[in-house]
């Protein structure tokens, strides 16, 4: 099978991130090709994979699938050895309630604090809106390291489609500088010391582009 993903900038795209983290945590070979977003022909090079012109996209031979949740649930399927989801059924229950939760909510989080993986030290405002997403994602981590940190470092011991989900808030969290507690401090740190994320991280500190509305703080 011919695999191809298709994201956008690695410093800047989340949802690129997700994609991306999923395919190389999980082992599957595939192509990447990056188009960066925010230029002139950036919306023309994504409609030639995808109408629906936003990043990531997978194609699967003739199957073009769009939307991060749809990819990682079609990965998940094609590949059912790789075990993407908790293999115990009310784990796996708990996996997908807070992965949706994170693709649909935390709109504050997304505005006031973009992905930007290049920056540290940053420093946005903090408004209530704004706590309120923090201390929901800080009780998340907590709760699953209580429930199943005995059984590895990542959200349910292994890693699954919620480690994706949830990868770019650990960067939002470190470009501006969120101090956790220690019941949800044990999981940013087994995430930035994966190899796939540090390979992520290394690419995007060699981009060289700009996106202005993305250099908050």
């Amino acid at each position: 099978m011919k695999i191809k993903l298709i994201i956008g900038n690695k410093n800047y795209s989340s949802w690129s991130l997700r994609a991306w983290l999923l395919l190389r945590e999980a082992g599957i070979p595939f192509e990447e090709h990056r188009i960066a977003l925010d230029l002139p022909n950036s919306v023309s090079e994504i409609a030639a994979f995808s109408s629906a012109g936003r990043v990531p996209i997978l194609q699967l031979d003739d199957v073009t699938v769009w939307d991060t949740m749809a990819i990682a649930e079609t990965i998940a399927e094609r590949w059912p050895e790789k075990n993407l989801w908790p293999t115990d059924s009310a784990e796996r229950a708990h996996a997908r309630a807070i992965s949706a939760e994170m693709h649909s909510g935390f709109s504050v989080l997304r505005s006031c604090m973009p992905m930007n993986c290049r920056a540290m030290g940053r420093k946005v405002p903090l408004p209530d809106e704004l706590g309120r997403d923090i201390d929901r994602i800080i009780a998340i981590w907590a709760e699953c390291h209580k429930k199943y940190g005995d059984k590895g470092g990542w959200l349910f011991g292994d890693f699954s489609i919620a480690d994706a989900m949830f990868a770019p808030v650990v960067l939002r969290f470190r470009t501006y500088g969120i101090n956790l507690p220690e019941s949800a401090g044990y999981y940013p740190h087994r995430l930035l010391e994966s190899a796939a994320m540090q390979e992520w991280l290394l690419a995007a500190e060699s981009e060289i582009e700009v996106i202005d509305g993305d250099e908050t703080g």
